[in-house]
């Protein structure tokens, strides 16, 4: 749909901004429907650009949330607020996103429907928690919490790349090791048999044509065809509903990794949902947004199961029980609160639980693989160098003969 952008008087206070509408005739329309008289109305130019994301990251919008939320606190106005923070931006991208809220805001529009236009940056649970604030009269509160929500949502991430980061890199750093010794040592030992002309031993044999295929461009393009097929193939299968449902359920089967990604999908879940409800969202409109954000299918069949449970005057335990992802712990405390008429103070509590867990399944995870990877590169590289190494007896004992 087109954008236009307008500048005009609101009850004899110049304002400007853009929207989105079918044609002109519209867009004046929609002018007129707030009461604002338009001095210019025309189609914003498309803008030739190429970039990757958004530009705006996650401590611009928990930095955002928590300044908002002390200048809400303070008493004063949200067009002042909104000034404020657009001028006191860094990051220009996040400052024409604020301008443009600023402009919808000054045109009449909520101050959640303004950020709704902008759903890369301010994701629906913001939105949603935004405009409970702005009806319970509470937006200061909530914009405190979404900081708060943001910060452990990150500290969580954080964590969890940090323990995938680690093994990735040493495995990165074993390949190229294991290769640099195939391509550049061991044809310096091949050329030395070669010489002696006697035969190689199975395992020296083994790691010289390893080598050679290696060197043979006609032998490893097919297999880095392959390589490169196979990976293709499979983020088009992890793009499918079913692919991506099958991928879910075996990476919470994963010795170890699966333990962590239960524990920080369980953490996020709690997180999310008990935010949600603590800020006046309903039940089941905080179901839906946390299944949307839930970054696992199995999960998101649960929630959405919980979900038919409520509408059909059920409990959300049951569906719980069901996924196979949640503890028991979590499921028995999930009833209690349920029962108590305090569950997003419960949901608070288990997500707290779960962040250390979390903390400790990383610790774990770090201390297991970190042993198996050095006895494997050590295995490998050994290996090798023995299997270089048994010729060397044969020829000593022709030299000694």
């Amino acid at each position: 749909m087109p954008i236009f952008i307008y500048e005009g008087t609101l009850r004899g206070k110049e304002v400007k901004g853009e929207f989105e509408a079918e044609n002109l005739a519209d867009a004046n329309k929609n002018l007129r429907s707030k009461s604002i008289i338009a001095s210019k109305v025309k189609k914003k130019p498309r803008e030739l650009s190429i970039k990757f994301g958004t530009g705006v990251g996650a401590d611009d919008i928990t930095n955002f949330a928590r300044q908002f939320s002390a200048m809400i606190s303070a008493g004063l106005p949200l067009i002042q607020c909104l000034t404020i923070l657009t001028e006191q931006s860094e990051n220009p991208e996040f400052k024409k996103v604020l301008e443009n809220v600023k402009s919808n805001v000054e045109s009449g529009n909520s101050l959640a429907e303004s950020m709704a236009k902008h759903p890369k940056i301010f994701p629906e649970l913001f939105v949603n928690m935004i405009a409970a604030g702005e009806v319970g009269g509470i937006l200061d509160t909530i914009l405190l919490r979404l900081a708060t929500f943001l910060e452990k949502a990150a500290a969580l991430n954080r964590k969890i790349k940090g323990a995938m980061m680690y093994p990735a890199v040493i495995s990165c750093v074993a390949v190229v090791a294991v290769t640099a010794l195939l391509v550049f040592v061991i044809p310096v030992f091949s050329g030395m048999f070669d010489d002696f002309g006697a035969e190689l031993p199975k395992p020296t044999q083994i790691v010289v044509d390893m080598s050679d295929f290696l060197k043979t461009p006609k032998k490893i393009l097919p297999l880095l065809g392959i390589i490169v097929a196979s990976a293709i193939a499979f983020i088009k299968y992890k793009a499918t509903t079913k692919g991506r449902l099958n991928v879910d359920k075996l990476t919470l089967k994963i010795p170890v990794m699966g333990d962590l990604a239960k524990k920080s999908v369980v953490a996020q879940f709690s997180r999310t949902l008990g935010t949600l409800l603590s800020s006046g969202v309903s039940i089941i409109e905080a179901l839906e947004i946390t299944a949307k954000t839930a970054g696992n299918m199995v999960v998101r069949n649960a929630l959405e199961s919980m979900i038919s449970s409520i509408s059909e005057g059920k409990t959300i335990t049951e569906p719980m029980k069901d996924t196979g992802v949640f503890p028991p712990m979590v499921i028995q405390m999930v009833a209690v609160g349920e029962e108590s008429g305090g569950l997003d103070q419960m949901l608070n509590k288990i997500a707290d639980f779960y962040d250390e867990e979390v903390n400790a399944a990383v610790e774990t995870l770090t201390s297991v693989m970190e042993p198996i990877i050095i006895v494997v590169l050590a295995t490998i590289m050994g290996g090798a160098l023995i299997a270089m190494y048994l010729p060397m007896f044969d020829m000593i004992s022709a030299v000694s003969g």
